[in-house]
């Protein structure tokens, strides 16, 4: 499949994230698997999956593209901070290599720009997972393939709030010709179809779908204030 027949394949569909965080039960290969194949199942279009090891297993065993990254720490620069951890994410059969576009230091010293080729010469493409309009102008004059507004909400400089950063999703839509992705937050099919109307080419639904702990604890907490 071509960049622009992957890009067609992406259009106006949901991408479901199966990961789980550190000592979460659902953290097991194994089960991310089954969740992938069960995303297969309802209609997913594309996994995004966390880890080489991850992706490797979930590109093995559905016949979907596959958005690998690897989350290495929990400050900073975290998602796939480095040109090691991009090309370790492409050999691994990710067709598209997520990483953090952030106007942040990388803790290797590269440039986004110097990830990005690194990925392109291993033959896959590259999200870049902002947090602002800025970030997402950058990233696209960068060569990334993708803009992903995955990290609105949790950088310095981009709005805190409970849903989907939407206006920043407008604001990308208008600014650059690479696909925008809306990732962060969604919690309901009204919000996924909200940000496709307001110019997102793909949504990624993460949490709403793959993580039965934070959704108990969501109900929980529910229950506790009435």
């Amino acid at each position: 499949m071509s960049a622009g027949e992957l890009a067609d394949a992406l259009r106006g569909r949901l991408i479901v994230s199966c990961q789980a965080p550190p000592g979460d039960p659902m953290r097991d290969t194994a089960t991310l698997v089954r969740l992938a194949r069960s995303a297969v199942a309802g209609g997913g279009a594309a996994i995004r999956a966390n880890e080489p090891e991850v992706v490797a297993a979930i590109t093995e065993a559905v016949d979907l593209p596959v958005i690998g990254l690897w989350k290495d720490g929990d400050v900073g620069v975290y998602i796939t901070p480095s040109v090691r951890h991009a090309l370790a994410v492409a050999g691994a059969g990710a067709r598209i290599v997520a990483a953090d576009a952030t106007d942040r230091p990388r803790p290797d010293g590269s440039t986004f720009a110097e990830l990005v080729a690194a990925v392109h010469g291993a033959g896959a493409l590259v999200m870049a997972d902002v947090a602002t309009l800025d970030e997402g102008i950058a990233a696209a004059e960068q060569g990334a393939d993708y803009v992903s507004t995955t990290l609105s909400g949790y950088v310095s400089g981009s709005p805190r709030q409970s849903g989907p950063d939407l206006d920043l999703v407008s604001a990308l839509a208008a600014a650059i010709t690479v696909p925008v992705v809306a990732e962060g937050r969604i919690n309901t099919p009204g919000e996924a179809a909200e940000a496709l109307a307001r110019g997102a080419h793909s949504v990624v639904v993460g949490t709403a779908i793959t993580a039965p702990t934070a959704l108990t604890a969501r109900f929980v907490a529910g229950i506790a204030r009435t």
